[in-house]
Formats: structure tokens, C-alpha cells, sequence
């Protein structure tokens, strides 16, 4: 099973290998293979990283500028994402997942390690070279969303679902962000990048 999953995760194609990674990341993060039996509402409280300290919150940028459905503005959507992806993409150019990782959610710390976050995006720091001329032109460009960005509830928070891509060149980012609302912050939950 181990060389399946090796052959599978680090084959020919690095492409492939990565969205294959990055996909059961975000399955394991959001519970979607755990069937009835993860709770969200009460990972924060279990689990071996629980009693990890997290990075101050109060120093995001991203206040309660919403709309009726409880989305926020375009303008702090926007500013979320390429915070997030300027975050990875120092990340993948230092081999430094620690900024990201703190700025994450309680929920994605309790199901990953830092470690882990870094062996899952081995692939995108072994082709930084090509990759990151497009991550860094991120915060100077306007994210193209498809579907809107859009609120969904699960088992009673709200979480934020952002999916686009960036115009960037040579590569374009596509990404796929969901991030859940935590003592009135957003907090990153899900991350898929895709070049």
C-alpha cells in the first residue's frame, strides 16, 4: 500500500501528484471521507496539536464587511486570498511553512502537522524555480472567481468558499480556499493550489 500511495503521490507527473495531495488534504481537512463522526465544532479541542500556541489573530486585516448572505466585500475576499497565497508562496520559497501554519485555523492545526504541511507540498518546493515567478505576482493582480464566493454552513459555523484563479503569468494560480469563521476571523481551512 505504501509504494501505491508513493508511486501515486510522487510519480512521473508532479502536476498530478500534487492536486492528488493537495485534494486528500483538504478531504481530510474538511472531514469529507470521515463520515458522520467529525465534528468540526470540537476538533479545536482534541487531538495532539490542541495545546499548540497559535501565532495573535488580532493582527488580520479582515473585519465583518459582509453581505446579506454573509459573504464579505470583494475588496476583503481579495485581500484574504492573496495574503494566503503571498503566504504560501514565501513558504515554498523559504521551505518555512510556519507563518501559514499559524495563520491557519485550530481545525486545520489539529488535524496536520507543520511537518506534514511541508512533506504534502514537497513537490511545489522541489519546482519553486518554475512556480514562483507566477505566486509572486499574485498581490499585484485581481483574482477571477468561479463560482462566486459563497457562504456554507456545517455543523453550526459558517465557512467561506473561494474558488478562482489568478491571471498570472507564465502559470496561472488556480486555487480552491474554504475558510471557517473563528472568534469573528477568518481563518484558512482548505488549501488547493493548482499551476
Amino acid at each position: 500500500m505504501k509504494n501505491l500511495l508513493t508511486k501515486l503521490f510522487f510519480g512521473k507527473d508532479d502536476k498530478i501528484s500534487g492536486f492528488i495531495a493537495l485534494g486528500i488534504v483538504a478531504l481530510i481537512a474538511l472531514g469529507c471521507s470521515c463520515g458522520d463522526k467529525f465534528d468540526l465544532s470540537n476538533i479545536g479541542n482534541s487531538g495532539s496539536n490542541s495545546n499548540r500556541t497559535v501565532a495573535n489573530s488580532s493582527d488580520t486585516p479582515f473585519g465583518d464587511d459582509t453581505d446579506a448572505g454573509g459573504v464579505p466585500s470583494d475588496t476583503i475576499v481579495q485581500s484574504m486570498i492573496k495574503e494566503t497565497t503571498s503566504d504560501f508562496a514565501s513558504a515554498i520559497e523559504t521551505e518555512d511553512f510556519s507563518t501559514l501554519y499559524a495563520k491557519s485555523s485550530s481545525d486545520f492545526q489539529s488535524t496536520y502537522t507543520e511537518d506534514q504541511m511541508k512533506d504534502v507540498f514537497k513537490t511545489f518546493v522541489t519546482n519553486r524555480k518554475r512556480i514562483l515567478p507566477s505566486l509572486k505576482k499574485v498581490p499585484e493582480t485581481t483574482a477571477e472567481f468561479s463560482p462566486k464566493p459563497s457562504i456554507r454552513t456545517e455543523k453550526g459555523l459558517e465557512i467561506l468558499v473561494v474558488n478562482g484563479k489568478f491571471p498570472t503569468k507564465p502559470f496561472a494560480v488556480k486555487f480552491e480556499y474554504e475558510y471557517v469563521k473563528r472568534g469573528g476571523e477568518w481563518k484558512m481551512l482548505k488549501l488547493i493550489i493548482n499551476m
